[in-house]
């Protein structure tokens, strides 16, 4: 806004002027959090990812039981120790918390999904903060606006996951990190060594943020503004902050050293392993990358970042020496993993946003320098183009989880026709949970469960094929197509297994490649020629064509052809054997 004609600015002048900008960026807010919550008991009360299931919600309940060391640290436990305080306050304690979990897992989840879009929400802000210092209001309110509604944001904010809730920490970070580029104070050093501790603390990889603010201080050094000596002594104390944040969020990173080296050991192992990658669409990390910036931010976002990057090289080079060299080098180091999954890609989403909101802002300063009555316009044409892909998406997405997932449409079609202590197989895409009554035990099976389970998570068949002698080996999900083969028919058909419940996040990483599991695409082939198909649950909208398996879209439901979450769930009976009528089972 332009300066009063005459006379001093005022404290309240100055006020006037923000007023507009907080309203604006209270909409964003509200915006962002809205999308974040909308749909957000999606699936419950099953947590059908694997890794929430498994990792922070229990291990944030189980810190009440054995103490503060989480004795796991493949993932950092910031967001674990985040969500054990906040089941303190909302459930009253251990019991609380416990019973409820037991009882009513869906309440548990819930909050944790809520944190995650809570905090979600608070690096939304962050990042017009990190942007209005490191450009201006205008560039910051726009790359807020792009993170509020970007889809990897937005679909991530619905799951208890570390991935959303390292976004604030980084974005603190980068606040000040541009503090450090624009004014060189010492507070400033100090907020991004804070927030480079808590990123990292949150997940590894939000270590990322270190290459901003080593730059900014090299900018700062190189060029002798202010003091060298303020410099020097700023990035030391942003150094110390960061070690002591990343401590105190992490503290048995030092107490519990030998655990916390197993862990990042299995990590970087786990990113390696290349027969984890049955089912992988791309065969290049690279460019899967690069693919999902497309849709996991947007296309225009995507060409206004490299146009952002590119413009800052040629015309605020100080700018380009701070924000352009992460995105590139971690692309870079991640694509050379042998798996790869759009959510890694997300720690330099507030980069590429600054970026991109800053193209779009001296692009339309440009076009408008003859004409400046149609910068508004450009502006707003800009921000629609910005926005607009992720704007479609998120709603999309809201819609998406706000219905029944089919996995919970199968299960109840099975509670409702399958009678109890029959013995079905359900493959690997629900957890054990699924095939009990919640805080309702089956007094008649061995673990409680409504139904007795084939044990999917052990094989005697081997990755390679080759038959394991004795118990077998454990099968993790991911492997679970390669243990499949036309034999287990016979079985099922021998001992009763007469319900076959499959789903296509299974069955769709043979599909993609048959070549290596030729047993399973014989497998499946031998289920359906035995078999009845007795009940079946689309995920898709009445004549759209299946989503071919992707370990993102089939997951996160991107698609537009989707109209529920959830796979392809179908549900068989078999014919023959004790499966027959009269044949005892």
């Amino acid at each position: 806004m332009p300066a009063p004609a005459s006379g001093p600015v005022t404290a309240a002048d100055d006020r006037s002027r923000r007023w507009p900008w907080w309203i604006a960026l209270g909409a964003v807010l509200a915006v962002a959090l809205g999308v974040r919550l909308w749909g957000i008991r999606q699936g419950l009360p099953y947590a059908y990812n694997a890794d929430e299931n498994a990792h922070f919600v229990p291990g944030a309940i189980g810190l009440f039981g054995h103490g503060m060391n989480p004795h796991y640290f493949v993932n950092p436990p910031a967001y674990t120790y985040l969500l054990h305080a906040v089941f303190a306050v909302w459930f009253g304690g251990r019991a609380g918390v416990s019973n409820t979990y037991a009882l009513h897992p869906t309440e548990v989840f819930v909050v944790a999904r809520a944190t995650a879009a809570v905090v979600g929400t608070l690096g939304v802000w962050l990042v017009y903060l990190a942007g209005a210092k490191i450009a201006d209001r205008r560039v910051g309110l726009l790359a807020a606006a792009l993170m509020a509604v970007a889809f990897l944001p937005v679909f991530y904010s619905h799951l208890a996951l570390n991935d959303v809730p390292t976004l604030a920490p980084i974005a603190l970070s980068l606040w000040g990190t541009a503090g450090v580029l624009r004014d060189g104070r010492v507070r400033w050093y100090a907020l991004a060594g804070v927030g480079l501790g808590l990123a990292c603390a949150t997940k590894y990889t939000g270590g990322i943020v270190l290459l901003p603010l080593l730059a900014a201080a090299g900018v700062r050094l190189a060029t002798g503004e202010g003091r060298r000596a303020v410099a020097f002594g700023g990035l030391v104390l942003a150094g110390m902050l960061a070690l002591g944040a990343f401590v105190v969020a992490n503290p048995f990173a030092l107490l519990d050293f030998a655990a916390f080296r197993d862990g990042l050991n299995h990590q970087a192992s786990a990113a390696e392993d290349e027969l984890g990658k049955l089912g992988l669409t791309q065969r290049s990390g690279h460019l899967y990358y690069l693919w999902t910036f497309t849709w996991g931010l947007g296309w225009v976002p995507l060409v206004a970042g490299v146009l952002g990057a590119l413009g800052a090289i040629v015309w605020d080079r100080r700018l380009a020496v701070v924000l352009v060299p992460a995105p590139i080098l971690y692309v870079l180091f991640m694509g050379t993993q042998e798996r790869y999954f759009g959510r890694w890609l997300m720690p330099v989403f507030p980069i590429l946003c600054i970026l991109a909101a800053w193209a779009i802002v001296r692009g339309a300063e440009a076009l408008s320098r003859r004409a400046p009555v149609l910068r508004p316009a450009l502006y707003a044409l800009g921000a629609v183009l910005l926005l607009g892909q992720g704007v479609v998406f998120a709603i999309h997405d809201g819609l998406v989880l706000s219905r029944p997932d089919t996995r919970n449409l199968a299960r109840a079609w099975m509670a409702a026709n399958v009678p109890r202590d029959t013995k079905i197989v359900v493959e690997p895409v629900v957890p054990d949970a699924w095939a009990s009554d919640i805080g309702r035990p089956n007094l008649h099976t061995s673990n409680g469960a409504r139904w007795i389970k084939f044990p999917t998570s052990r094989s005697n068949v081997a990755n390679d094929g080759s038959i394991v002698p004795g118990d077998g080996r454990i099968v993790n999900i991911e492997d679970f197509e390669r243990t499949l083969f036309p034999g287990l028919v016979d079985r099922y058909e021998k001992e009763g297994w007469c319900y076959v419940a499959s789903g296509s996040t299974q069955s769709g990483r043979a599909d993609v490649a048959p070549k290596e599991v030729p047993q399973a695409i014989a497998y499946y082939k031998a289920l359906a020629s035995r078999a009845d198909v007795v009940f079946h649950a689309s995920p898709y909208r009445r004549g759209a064509a299946p989503v071919k398996f992707n370990f993102d879209w089939s997951f996160d439901f991107y698609p537009l052809a989707y109209a529920r979450p959830g796979p392809e769930m179908t549900v068989y009976r078999l014919r023959n054997g004790r499966c027959a009528p009269g044949g005892g089972a």
